[in-house]
């Protein structure tokens, strides 16, 4: 990596962790690291804050970051299980002029405000969307309140991929169901 692009990668995440952003760095690294974002205002999606990670790579800022979210949006741009988003400003015309704050105050904010139901990578957001507005707003709210509500967002601090997340809670509810098992036994005693 080039003096240049370290130098641009170390301002560009300093900026953001001074800005009103809560950032949290994955292993004290300035390339790897989540963002607590908050759902526009006047959108089905206020009041919901989601957790995205965003990596670096070393060409950056001539290569655009990558960014996905990590608890789950009803989008059509956004894939559901993965969290990947479908921008063209960082998936294919990203510019170094560009920078990290453009796209938490900017890019992602004016995704969610239009979104782009002929380019999905939700096809039953798009659907959705297109044929059943009031349906499709309802659906974005229930997932508001399901995924994104503050107090039951993953921890930022946590590098916990979706994967590893989905294993962790059936093993939870496996292990839930044979501590409820065991205590119903207990009460038959």
């Amino acid at each position: 990596m080039s003096s240049e692009n370290k130098h641009r990668i170390r301002t560009d995440v300093m900026n953001l962790l001074m800005s009103n952003f809560d950032v949290t760095l994955v292993n004290d690294k300035l390339q790897d690291f989540h963002v607590q974002f908050h759902g526009p205002k006047e959108t089905p999606y206020e009041g919901g804050v989601w957790k995205v990670h965003v990596e670096l790579q070393d060409e950056y800022p001539w290569k655009s970051p990558s960014i996905g979210f990590v608890n789950r949006i009803f989008h059509p741009n956004i894939d559901e299980l993965s969290g990947s988003v479908c921008l063209d400003v960082i998936n294919q015309t990203w510019s170094p002029m560009f920078d990290l704050i453009n796209i938490f105050e900017v890019f992602l904010p004016q995704l969610l405000r239009y979104p782009n139901a002929a380019d999905p990578l939700n096809g039953e957001a798009a659907a959705l969307m297109l044929r059943e507005p009031e349906a499709y707003r309802a659906k974005i709210k229930e997932y508001v309140d399901r995924f994104a509500k503050a107090d039951g967002l993953p921890p930022l601090a946590e590098d916990v991929s979706k994967e590893e997340d989905d294993d962790d809670d059936e093993e939870e509810e496996s292990e839930l169901s044979s501590i409820e098992s065991l205590s119903d036994d207990d009460d038959d005693e």
